[in-house]
Parts: structure tokens; sequence; C-alpha cells
């Protein structure tokens, strides 16, 4: 050191100890020559400890703040508090920056990050409570069904269709207001084979019923009403036989068939109903077909609409007026008489109605083996110009049904007596069934014209002379047939 070195530093200059150390920071170092004293030493040792305890904090102080950015971006609550220069966007006028180029922590913006995993997370939550409602309404489509609780009250017609499914029924008992839905009928259905044995017709059930109520009450055959059933060569009205007991005809039929009580009220049709019905009724209205409106237009009223209702088994609805019910039964009638070739067939002078008139002749006088051959007797009688003298034809004004009739019956006069008047009665005398529409569309060839019931089975005894006839009469009153 120089003098003049020597003299500066004596007059506090600014190069004391601390001023040299700083110029050998300055300079490189020498290890060979310089040796930092053991005071100077520790103080910068304290030094770069502070340094770094602010640099820790400063981090501490960042990382919370990046904690909080994160608890606002995921739901935080409205409200909490944010540091204001994060919120605002301001910075310090230096630019935010301190001595030695470090941002405050405070200053700093944290950039916001949404949770990783949430969307997808969303996504799934979604199809899941998808999936889940799905399955619920699958599951009440399949395995449940709206119902009703209990037995029902108050009474309901219902009917059941030729060919109807379960399904079928319990759409028809829905629309009733019986069951609450068909899937509730069906579901009870299944657990009996019953419901596979239901005939078609009128059921009386009740509303409101649970569907396995529904299902024991529409098995059982007291539920069954309306049923008519028409035998061949029934007549109108009652018969009485030669014992005197009475034969119900097809009107006291039709009347037990609509009865029902429905809520405490009958529902039965009266033969004064029935009978002014087929008096005053238009017979086109009641479902007389055309080929048979010429004839039965001339006709008693009380009678015109004799052999107009087929023999066979119906279904009159309980509640229906005698018009519905008269015109349903001469309807469905009319087209099984068609269906048996009766309106297309061939025969001469007879119109489709006199065939009718015929078959309603063989019905009643004999069995039907012997359908063909009466048949023919009846023809050939006719062809002839000969009276008929049928005793079936004296009985049916009288509402006799008799084999023989009396002397005096067979001279009473009236349209109906074959004994005195020529060709057909003006209607028929009975239902005639199919087979005898057959044997009168197609009666047995043979020189017969005469006829009796010679046999206890109702078998009759065929004869072309009047010798022949007599002793064949002869013979059946012998054996006790009458």
């Amino acid at each position: 050191m120089t003098g003049a070195d020597r003299r500066r530093g004596e007059r506090g200059g600014g190069e004391g100890p601390l001023a040299a150390e700083s110029e050998r920071d300055r300079s490189a170092p020498n290890m060979d020559h310089d040796t930092e004293p053991l005071d100077q030493v520790l103080v910068r040792r304290e030094v770069e400890r502070s340094r770094q305890a602010r640099a820790s904090h400063a981090s501490a102080r960042g990382a919370a703040s990046q904690s909080e950015s994160y608890q606002s971006d995921s739901g935080q609550r409205p409200g909490a508090h944010q540091p204001a220069d994060r919120r605002s966007g301001a910075q310090k006028p230096d630019g935010g920056r301190q001595a030695g180029g470090r941002a405050p922590s405070s200053a700093r913006q944290t950039p916001r990050r949404e949770p990783r995993g949430r969307g997808p997370l969303l996504v799934l939550a979604v199809l899941a409570a998808t999936a889940m409602v799905g399955a619920a309404v699958v599951y009440r489509m399949v395995f449940l069904a709206p119902d009703y609780e209990g037995a029902g009250s108050g009474d309901v017609i219902i009917q059941v269709r030729d060919g109807d499914p379960t399904i079928a029924i319990g759409a028809e008992l829905t629309r009733e207001d019986v069951v609450r839905s068909a899937k509730a009928f069906k579901n009870a259905a299944a657990d009996d084979p019953r419901v596979r044995a239901v005939q078609p017709g009128y059921y009386q059930m009740r509303l409101r019923m649970s569907g396995s109520d529904a299902v024991a009450l529409l098995v059982d055959p007291s539920s069954r009403v309306g049923q008519l059933d028409i035998r061949g060569g029934m007549q109108l009205d009652d018969t009485r036989g030669p014992d005197g007991k009475v034969s119900p005809g097809v009107l006291s039929l039709i009347i037990k068939a609509s009865c029902a009580r429905l809520n405490g009220a009958s529902t039965c049709l009266s033969l004064s109903q029935l009978r002014n019905a087929m008096e005053t009724t238009p017979p086109a209205q009641l479902g007389v077909p055309s080929w048979a409106l010429s004839e039965v237009g001339k006709a008693d009223p009380n009678r015109r609409l004799e052999g107009l209702i087929a023999p066979g088994r119906y279904d009159v609805r309980p509640g229906a007026s005698a018009d519905e019910v008269l015109r349903t039964l001469v309807t469905s009638s009319a087209t099984q008489y068609e269906a048996t070739g009766l309106t297309g067939a061939a025969q001469g002078s007879y119109t489709p109605y006199q065939l009718l008139v015929i078959a309603s002749l063989v019905e009643k006088e004999g069995i039907t083996p012997d359908f063909g051959r009466i048949s023919g007797v009846i023809h050939n009688r006719l062809a002839d110009r000969v009276r008929l003298e049928l005793d079936s034809t004296v009985n049916y004004p009288l509402d006799l049904q008799s084999v023989r009739t009396s002397g005096t019956d067979r001279n009473r006069t009236g349209a109906y007596n074959s004994y005195v008047n020529y060709g057909l009665p003006p209607t028929p005398i009975g239902a005639p069934g199919q087979q005898a529409i057959v044997a009168a569309l197609q009666p047995a060839s043979g020189p017969w014209m005469f006829f009796v019931r010679c046999e206890k089975d109702g078998a009759s005894c065929f004869s072309t002379t009047l010798s022949e006839h007599q002793q064949n009469v002869r013979t059946a009153m012998a054996e006790g047939v009458f």
C-alpha cells in the first residue's frame, strides 16, 4: 500500500476492511494471497441464511395463494376473501417487481385450473342416472302394471268376442273400467289356465276390480249372461204337448236371455215389448233380408218373424231394447240361411222364402234321417196340386205339439190349415235347421205321396197309394205309436 493510499484510509475515504472485502468480491479470488477474516465469513453466512429464509417464506405464501385459487374454482362460497390485486388484476407501478427482480407473491396471479377428471365423472353420473330411470320404466312395464285393489263394486256387462286373446279381453275390461289396465288382467290370467276356455258372449262383471278378482269372476259360470239356445222346429210362441206340458217358444227364451240385474235394476224384456217390436217396426229395420220382405209384409204381424230366427246359439246383451235384440237375431239368421245356398238355388217357381216354408214343414214332420223323403212327398203333392194335409200346419195356430189332430181341428178354417187349403202356408211354422233346408233344396227322388210316423223312435213309413198309407196308419196305431 502506498503512502497516499494509507492516508486515504486513515482519512475515512471509505476504504476500510469492508471496502477491501467488496473489492475482493469484485475481483477474481486469489486463495494464495487473499485470506477472508473469520468475522466477515460469519456475517456473510448470516446474510445468506436470511435470504434463504425470505425465499422459503415467499414460496410458502405462493403455494397458499394457489390453494385459495383452486378452492375458489372448485365452488368456494360466494363472497370469500381474495387478495385485491388478484381480483382486479392491478400491478404495482414498477411492474410488480421487487429489488432483485422477484415479483412479490401477493402480486403474482396463479392461473385457474379445472379439477382434473370432473368432466368424465359428470358424464358417467348422467349416464348412470339415465340407465337407472330407464331400468325402472322397463321394470314397471314388464313386471308391474297399474291395478285396482279388491273385488270392485257396481255392475257392468262386457263382451268377449269370438277369437279374442287374453290381451283383447283385458282391453275390453279396461274400456269398461273393470280393471285398471289390460296388463294387470293378463298378468293375473297367466296363473289361471281356465281363462283360455272362456267362451264368446256376455259377462256380468263389477267395476274397478283387481286383475286377479276379475279373472276369478270371469271364469265363474254364473257370470255368463245372455245365452240363448234355439232348437230346430221351435215356434215363436209357447206350445203345449199332448200331456199338457208347456214348452217355451223363441220369444220366451229371448226374454229369459235378456234378464240380468244391474245395480239393482232388472234388464228383462217383456213379451209385450217383443210383440210390439214385431208388429210396429218395419221388417227391414228388424233385419229381414230383401229376399223375404215381400212375403213377410203380407203375413200376420204377430207371426211375420216366424222361421226367420234360425236354430242355434246366440248371445243377447242384457239391457238391449227389443228392436236391437230382434235385429241381431234376424240378421245373424239370414246370414246362416244364405250360407246354405237358400238364396242361390234354382228351384223353379219357388222363392227362397217359400223354400224356407217347405224346410219348416220338413223339420216339424219327421226325424233327420227321413228329411229327404218327407221333402220329396211335399214337392210331389205341390207339383200335382194335391193338398198337403199335414197335421203340423193344423196345430201351428193352436200352439199344439201333437202327432195327430182331431176332426174338428182339421175342419177349422184358417190360412194354415193344409187340409182345407192348397199350397203352402203363408209363413214358416217353426225354425228350420240347416239339414231341413238342404232337404227342401234337394228332395229325395221317389213316387211317394204319403207318409206317417210309424215307429216309436219317430221314423216314418212312406207309401205311393192311399191304401198303402191307410195300412201303415193301422199298423202304427196297433203298435201304440199314436
